[in-house]
């Protein structure tokens, strides 16, 4: 723990990267909210009811004042691809009495699940009390665009929220529609054999959830896989990352699973990424896919200590990892969101761990050539690109 699409990366390897803007501030925190003030940034394109403005939300872990009791999740929207935001609303804690205090996540419903339709908002996150005694990954729905927020489930529910080994938190929500459900991957340490492992539940409903499955659990106590995030790619194959205390290659160093059941990643092979310059990327890794940038498309991977992203176009084939420029600096784990009609991709982040003057911004870069135009609407297919759209 201490963890769409990346651009239109046509011919990535050798392309130009242009900023089109660097470092616009989307919210800079009073002077009197607690280090680290922000975190953990998350955005989300909708893109489920054709939407023609572009609106594009955010959140991130919120700071607030002398440790306030009842932390909410900002919502913050643009309508001008990522140029100008504002307050949408804020998400509070409906159900605890604790807050909502640790890693949001955003994701938009692309088919109906349950009694929700195509284009619901979902936010999962980390409800947890002042004295950090307790974990809980709940979730909420909006269906007006972001605009109200409603309790929908508990997912999940664990101990004390600090990473250390023996206590029994759950972190790190991720959302994924496969099959006609909701899959909600996650970090948990509740395992006694285990300091901490990746897991996932699923739901077709939104409001019951599935036994816990192992997606990666390493049979050394003391190795701590974290952060996980997937994404769907060609030939029903599927690529998860995470990071990997216990590496060889660097504590945290970022790992990478394929398979072509999203269901049944412990059955995969972990590979660590290394850059074909050496690099090896560290800490709080994020996975996107983006159809351009070759027959296979293009896998992008930020990390938490390189303000590159390392990109891969032949599916996670090891040796194919290449180190890629962006404006946007270093932050403990950044969001990626591509535009689906533009050759654009935002990267936005919400600052380092103890960062005493941390705030929330976002970049946005694109290549040449312009990559093709994505369908501006994606209602009805099943969300065709998987995770693509979202997130980030």
């Amino acid at each position: 723990m201490l963890s769409s699409s990346l651009l239109v990366f046509g011919a990535l390897a050798t392309t130009t990267v242009n900023a089109l803007f660097t470092n616009v501030t989307i919210f800079t925190p009073p002077a009197n909210y607690t280090v680290p003030r922000t975190l953990y940034a998350r955005t989300l394109l909708l893109n489920q009811n054709c939407e023609t403005d572009n609106v594009i939300l955010a959140t991130w872990e919120n700071y607030l004042y002398n440790n306030n009791s009842n932390p909410y999740f900002p919502i913050y929207a643009s309508t001008d691809g990522g140029s100008t935001w504002a307050e949408r609303s804020r998400v509070y804690d409906q159900v605890n009495g604790w807050g909502l205090r640790y890693q949001p996540f955003l994701y938009e419903l692309s088919e109906p699940l349950g009694n929700y339709s195509a284009g619901t908002i979902l936010l999962a996150g980390n409800s947890i009390p002042q004295d950090l005694s307790e974990t809980q990954i709940d979730l909420y729905v909006s269906t007006d665009k972001g605009y109200t927020w409603t309790f929908v489930s508990h997912i999940a529910h664990g101990g004390e929220a600090l990473p250390n080994n023996g206590l029994t938190p759950v972190w790190e929500p991720f959302l994924m529609e496969y099959n006609g459900m909701l899959i909600c991957y996650y970090s948990d340490q509740r395992d006694p054999a285990h300091g901490q492992k990746l897991v996932h539940q699923t739901s077709t409903t939104l409001l019951n959830w599935t036994a816990v499955v192992d997606d990666v659990a390493y049979a050394t106590y003391d190795w701590r896989p974290g952060m996980p995030t997937v994404s769907k790619m060609p030939l029903d194959t599927y690529i998860y990352t995470y990071e990997f205390y216990g590496a060889v290659e660097a504590d945290f160093a970022v790992y990478y699973r394929i398979a072509n059941d999203p269901l049944n990643f412990n059955a995969s092979v972990g590979r660590p990424l290394i850059a074909t310059d050496g690099t090896v990327p560290v800490s709080s890794p994020y996975n996107v896919w983006t159809p351009v940038g070759g027959s296979l498309g293009t896998i992008v991977v930020s990390d938490g200590t390189h303000p590159q992203v390392f990109v891969n176009h032949n599916l996670g084939a090891p040796g194919s990892w290449t180190k890629v420029p962006t404006p946007e600096g270093v932050s403990y784990t950044r969001a990626l969101t591509v535009l689906p009609d533009e050759s654009e991709i935002l990267i936005t982040g919400g600052g380092v761990l103890n960062g005493e003057s941390n705030r929330v911004t976002t970049s946005s870069i694109d290549t040449t050539p312009v990559a093709p135009k994505l369908a501006k609407c994606n209602a009805g297919v099943g969300g065709k690109y998987g995770s693509r759209k979202t997130h980030m």
